[in-house]
């Protein structure tokens, strides 16, 4: 099979697929009732903002933690949030597996060192 045509058949079996369904269902829902959406962007907004602030080597307060967790807690009473961020988590494993599966494929053909890519560290190496 050509890898073009095998590619365009992976996009509509993903489509087509339950867990892309669900995401959409779920989307579509929580994007209707605006106060479950703005409570799952004000929490998105703070994780993104602890993130930086860790990438940035700004250490993370007890309170911002708590207040992340009390968050993350009310959004999960939310059966819409819930059922979104559960059908996302289902749809980001199964392309997180179908990305394995691709580079595994690809793995095979690709030489490290002709990349420029540092190669693996086997622990073997005396120091």
């Amino acid at each position: 099979m050509n890898p073009h045509d095998a590619a365009h058949a992976l996009a509509k079996a993903l489509r087509e697929s339950v867990d892309f369904k669900e995401l959409k269902d779920a989307q579509t829902a929580l994007k209707a009732d605006h106060s479950a959406r703005n409570m799952l962007i004000d929490f998105r907004t703070e994780q993104l903002e602890m993130q930086k602030q860790q990438l940035s080597g700004i250490d993370i307060s007890s309170e911002q933690e708590e207040k992340l967790e009390k968050l993350f807690e009310v959004i999960n009473m939310n059966t819409l949030i819930k059922r979104f961020l559960q059908a996302e988590y289902r749809v980001a494993i199964l392309l997180r597996d179908v990305h394995k599966i691709i580079g595994d494929a690809t793995g095979e053909i690709i030489d490290p060192e002709l990349m420029a890519l540092p190669e693996e560290e086997t622990g073997d190496e005396e120091i």
